[in-house]
């Protein structure tokens, strides 16, 4: 190997490593700065609907600056490659069917990516947001660049592809606050008292500070032949929340109704009419 052609390569090989070494500091930095932003925001607070609108958009955002940061560096770095660019110029004239067919492949793996961006900005889902996806019931517990994570209420995990958030109906109980209505049901007598149930009810609720004080409520909501349907609604101001005030009003409601009233317990009637013959003037006499 000559002077000249060592000198090249070195140079050549310099040339990359800086490119690569620049866009390194400049991604670092700016990743740097996002996760400064994202450290000082407060998700330990009951309302950080707020906290959770930024931090869902900053994760997407820096995963995001990851992937385009390291495709511009390493295009960048190829340009100082000499002989690159008419390689690369004439692959891709040629390549067209391949191109296509890449395009294709690769079409689930861009919807996600798009849905990512989209999720960013519009935030149908946040970070922390109480969902039901697919009949669990769960926390966005990660947002990634292709896939949500959501923890579960028994803490396993269900992984489903962004794009699914886009194409897909789901429930989200925390889309504009964090604040929800818990509804609890019971199945009674018709001997239940009414009235007295939604006093304790309400008894019930302004004992604990799991109630917010917001909404509480009982109606009668269907009677069939042999008994009626009662929900009560009560707020809380987050879903955990709100699922153990229902947990506790059912109980309490349900020891109460033991008490104080047990003929409003669910009952099981039945019809035991006889028929009975014109002539029967009364009971046979014995031995006839």
């Amino acid at each position: 190997m000559s002077a000249d052609q060592a000198e090249r390569i070195g140079g050549v090989t310099s040339g990359v490593l800086f490119v690569i070494a620049i866009g390194w500091l400049v991604g670092t930095i700016v990743d740097a700065l996002i996760k400064r932003r994202l450290a000082r925001l407060h998700l330990d607070v009951a309302d950080n609907l707020e906290a959770r609108k930024s931090a869902t958009r900053l994760d997407v955002v820096r995963r995001v600056w990851i992937v385009i940061a390291g495709l511009v560096t390493l295009a960048a770095a190829l340009t100082v490659i000499p002989g690159v660019k008419q390689i690369g110029v004439s692959l891709f004239a040629s390549a067209g069917i391949a191109g296509i067919a890449i395009g294709l492949a690769a079409r689930p793996v861009l919807s996600n990516l798009i849905a990512g961006l989209q999720i960013a900005f519009t935030q149908p889902i946040r970070l922390d947001d109480a969902v039901v996806v697919e009949g669990e019931w769960g926390w966005i517990e990660e947002i990634g660049l292709f896939y949500v994570v959501i923890k579960i209420w028994d803490w396993r995990r269900l992984v489903v592809p962004l794009s699914y958030f886009i194409e897909q109906p789901f429930q989200n109980w925390t889309r504009k606050s964090a604040s929800i209505i818990g509804t609890v049901l019971w199945t009674v007598d018709y001997h239940a008292p009414i009235g007295a149930m939604r006093q304790k009810l309400e008894d019930i609720c302004k004992s604990t500070d799991l109630w917010n004080g917001d909404v509480v409520n009982l109606q009668v909501t269907e009677a069939s032949g042999t008994a009626v349907t009662v929900r009560a609604l009560a707020s809380a101001s987050t879903s955990p929340e709100a699922w153990d005030l229902r947990c506790l009003i059912r109980e309490q409601m349900i020891e109460w109704l033991q008490a104080e009233h047990p003929e409003a317990l669910p009952r099981l009637r039945a019809d035991t009419a006889m028929s009975v013959p014109e002539d029967f003037n009364g009971f046979a006499p014995r031995g006839s």
